[in-house]
Order: structure tokens, then C-alpha cells, then sequence
């Protein structure tokens, strides 16, 4: 037991360092935003999809285009507006009247990495048609399935401010992601550092990114990370978590009864674990402590806590719920 524990940190710390040189890679380009570029890692390696969410000039866009471009993998960046139908996304047939048959042409989606930039300007075919992609991994075109090439990782911006021309996303949707990602303004020191960089030779700098990891260093850091020992009492605190979410008065949280509608899922569970999982991994453990729970707690519960109209009302937000429910439940 204890050799294959020994032997699990030497892998954990091999690649460690493989993640660390994908990490400077990013901060070629991007200054400050190590939450941002974290839970990105942390979706990429869980073969998992991410939301985005803030105002425009935070480089949202950017980060995940600089990380498309350091992984040896196809990427295609889809600007969703309302006019964009299914098959700009998925493909479509084509008629070939010389031969009398139709050919499938592949869409964009058809890529390792998809940024789908401004996802909620998308109608509702558009965004049921991209549900398909992200739960089954596999497109629909004239009656025949075809898969998404491994690892297929959605990663969606979306601005919270202007709402004009803009669809709501559905749950099931919003719940296919591992993450929704608030991206905040950046601290006064990171912006002066963005200020001098923003020169005229500096102005192309993704240019500058090389690929430093393939699709099979990710496949094989997921599979590491699946290997990341979790102590029973940790899986009972992340399941505490959940429930918290659902039956807050179980947990001494009388002021949520009636605020809450819907509490998080069991895949929040999942994406919990998962998550705790690969936050020990890029900070080189083979096991998890709880503190890896509630470093990802945010981004996985925030998007899976529906609000009643008293609550939203009473100006609750799904982030302080959260916090409220990381107070409550003892951790192990």
C-alpha cells in the first residue's frame, strides 16, 4: 500500500510539472487571472465544459483562445449571434447532382476545444442543438451520429450586463457545465503590468504561444487525476455539501427555508469530486483534503442553486448561499 502510494506522488509530481509549463505558457499572454486560468486547467483535464461569466475586457475570450493554443489540439472559436442556425454549428448534407447523393460537411463543432463567444445571443434550436455535443459527445447529421474527437471541451462566454437580443440558457444546459466561471476586474498592479504590455509589438502576443502538451498528455493527466486518493469522511463532506443545498434546515440554515427552489444535482457531486481531485494534482498531492472541495465549491454550486422569487427578492445571490452552506457544514 504504501509503495503504490510513494509511486502515485512520483506520478503526481511528474506531471505537476507538465501542468506548470502549460500554466507559464498562458501567462505569456495573459497578466493576473490565476482563478480563471486554474479552473480552466481543472475543466481540461476533467474532459469538462465551463462557463464564463463577465463584463466585457476581461479577457475571457483571450484566456481561452491562449489555452486552445497551447495544447497541440484542434480549436474553433464560434461567434453565437441570433440569426445562427443548428446546422452553422453542427454541419449539414450537401447534394451532389453529378453523382445524385448527398455528403456531410462537418461543422465547427467538430474540434477539440469550442469557444462558443456570447452563448446566450444563441436561440433556443442553436443552444438544444450544442446539448447534444456536450452530454453525448457525439452530432447528429441527416439520421447519423457522429462522435466529437477526445478530449472535446465546451468553453462559453457569456456578458452578464448587456441583455438586449440575448436568450436565457436553459438548466439543462447550464447544468452540463463543470464550472460557471465569474471573472472579476483585475487587481491595480496586474492592470499597470497590462497597460505596459499593450504595445504595438506586443500586439499580436498569441502569436507568441507554443504547444507544449498533446491530447494524450491530457487523457493521461485524466486519468491520473481519476487515481487521486479521496478519504471516505472527504466523499461524506461533499455530500453533506450537496444536500446542504436542498434541505438547508437540516443544517441550522432556517434564513434559506423559502429561498431556495432547486438545490444542486447529484452531478454536482460528481463534478465536486472530480474537481477536489485535480486541484490536489496541480498542487502535486496524490490525496485530497477538504480544503480542495471548497476550492472549487463556487464554480461547480453557483449555477445549480435556483432561487425562489422570495429570495431573489430579499437580493440573495447564489454565491452568498454558498458561502452560507460552506459555514454550515462541518468539515471533516
Amino acid at each position: 500500500m504504501q509503495s503504490d502510494i510513494k509511486q502515485l506522488n512520483e506520478l503526481v509530481g511528474k506531471e505537476a510539472v507538465t501542468i506548470e509549463c502549460l500554466r507559464n505558457e498562458i501567462g505569456k499572454v495573459i497578466v493576473g487571472q490565476e482563478a480563471l486560468v486554474n479552473r480552466l486547467l481543472n475543466a481540461l483535464f476533467n474532459a469538462n465544459h465551463v462557463l464564463i461569466e463577465g463584463v466585457p475586457g476581461l479577457a475571457k475570450t483571450l484566456t481561452v483562445t491562449t489555452l486552445a493554443r497551447a495544447i497541440s489540439a484542434t480549436f474553433h472559436r464560434i461567434q453565437f449571434t441570433p440569426d445562427l442556425l443548428p446546422a452553422d454549428l453542427l454541419g449539414t448534407l450537401i447534394y451532389n447532382p453529378k453523382e445524385g447523393d448527398f455528403t456531410t460537411r462537418q461543422g465547427p463543432i467538430f474540434a477539440n476545444v469550442i469557444l462558443a463567444d456570447e452563448i446566450n445571443r444563441a436561440p433556443a434550436k442553436v443552444q438544444s442543438a450544442l446539448l447534444e455535443s456536450m452530454q453525448e459527445r457525439q452530432v447528429t447529421i441527416g439520421g447519423q451520429s457522429y462522435p466529437l474527437p477526445e478530449p472535446f471541451l465546451v468553453m462559453a462566454t457569456q456578458n452578464p450586463v448587456e441583455q438586449e437580443g440575448t436568450y436565457p440558457l436553459p438548466e439543462a444546459q447550464v447544468d452540463r457545465f463543470m464550472f460557471k466561471l465569474v471573472v472579476d476586474y483585475p487587481s491595480i498592479d496586474d492592470e499597470l503590468r497590462i497597460l505596459r504590455r499593450a504595445s504595438a509589438s506586443d500586439a499580436n502576443l498569441t502569436a507568441e504561444v507554443a504547444p507544449v502538451i498533446s491530447p494524450e498528455d491530457v487523457a493521461r493527466i485524466r486519468r491520473l487525476g481519476n487515481q487521486i486518493f479521496m478519504d471516505g469522511k472527504v466523499e461524506e463532506y461533499i455530500v453533506s455539501l450537496v444536500d446542504c443545498t436542498r434541505h438547508p434546515e437540516k443544517y441550522r440554515l432556517d434564513g434559506l427555508k423559502g429561498m431556495l427552489r432547486y438545490g444542486a444535482s447529484p452531478r454536482a457531486t460528481l463534478f465536486l469530486a472530480m474537481g477536489a481531485r485535480l486541484n490536489a494534482l496541480m498542487q502535486g498531492r496524490g490525496f485530497t483534503t477538504p480544503q480542495d472541495v471548497k476550492a472549487v465549491a463556487a464554480d461547480v454550486l453557483r449555477h445549480r442553486v435556483m432561487l425562489t422569487y422570495e429570495g431573489e427578492a430579499e437580493e440573495l445571490t447564489p454565491d452568498a448561499v454558498v458561502a452560507q452552506v460552506l459555514d454550515a457544514v462541518p468539515v471533516p
